[in-house]
């Protein structure tokens, strides 16, 4: 492989490779394990890291430029409206009370939950279609019930939108796009 990746040993028991927006690639690393033994496995994974490196970089010529402070002040704005609907309109089907919602801007999380009933959504979630906001919605409305992913939660979810696994994996596929147009505003909530 001729590209430079970056080694971080540490007391942890497995080996993983991590490939970032920016193509860097880092293996983690037990202390214990050799030079040796990181090449073998950097090998046997060079399929998958390609994979990964194509992807990003597809990821990096489809970029849309990033948001200006007006265009995430103006989705904050409207996130707060949308999304406390939802919240108003699901909270009952699942059976719970919320507490207080803030919209954030948020480089990692969709939305969360505290045991208080406190809940965090990401005001880029006005540029998903409306059955992702409504799928986020009700992710973090089940935490009410179970403050864990579990079976548990999984069936409550099911249960309250069944076909949620398709707003699933439009995150999946498409969150990584949204979330870079944060550019370097995203380090801080507005």
């Amino acid at each position: 492989m001729n590209r430079e990746i970056q080694i971080i040993r540490s007391h942890r028991r497995t080996i993983a490779i991590e490939v970032r927006a920016s193509q860097k690639v880092v293996v983690r690393a037990p202390a214990y394990m050799t030079d040796g033994e990181i090449q073998r496995f950097l090998l046997e994974k060079r399929g998958w890291i390609a994979k990964q490196l194509d992807r990003m970089q597809s990821r990096t010529d489809s970029q849309e430029p990033p948001l200006t402070e007006a265009e995430l002040r103006r989705l904050k704005a409207e996130a707060a409206v949308d999304l406390s609907q939802r919240v108003v309109k699901y909270a009952p089907v699942v059976g719970v009370r919320v507490g207080r919602i803030t919209i954030r801007q948020q480089k990692t999380r969709w939305g969360s939950c505290s045991a208080q009933g406190n809940l965090n959504f990401n005001c880029l979630l006005m540029l998903c279609p409306e059955a992702v906001r409504d799928y986020v919605v009700v992710h973090e409305l089940c935490h009410r019930k179970e403050l864990n992913h579990s079976r548990a939660f999984w069936t409550l979810v099911e249960r309250v939108m069944p076909g949620y696994r398709t707003q699933y994996a439009w995150l999946k596929e498409n969150g990584g796009k949204l979330i870079q147009r944060l550019g370097q505003c995203g380090k801080r909530d507005l």
